[in-house]
C-alpha cells in the first residue's frame, strides 16, 4: 500500500512539473479548456515526457439575454 501511494504521489508531482514547464500556471485561467488541460497534464504525469501532450477543449453555454 505504501509503495503504491508513493508511486502515485511521484507520478502526480512529475505531471505538475510538466505543467509548469509548459507555462500552464502563468497568467489567468480564462476558460474551462485551460483548467482541463492543466488537470489532464498533471494526471498524465511521466507520459508527458514521452510525447503525450494532452489538450482539452470545452464550450460553456452562453448566458441568455
Amino acid at each position: 500500500m505504501r509503495i503504491g501511494s508513493l508511486v502515485l504521489i511521484v507520478w502526480l508531482v512529475i505531471g505538475a512539473i510538466a505543467g509548469g514547464q509548459r507555462g500552464y500556471y502563468t497568467g489567468e485561467v480564462e476558460n474551462c479548456s485551460k483548467v482541463g488541460t492543466i488537470l489532464v497534464t498533471i494526471i498524465a504525469g511521466p507520459l508527458n515526457y514521452i510525447g503525450l501532450n494532452p489538450k482539452i477543449s470545452c464550450d460553456a453555454p452562453e448566458p441568455s439575454k
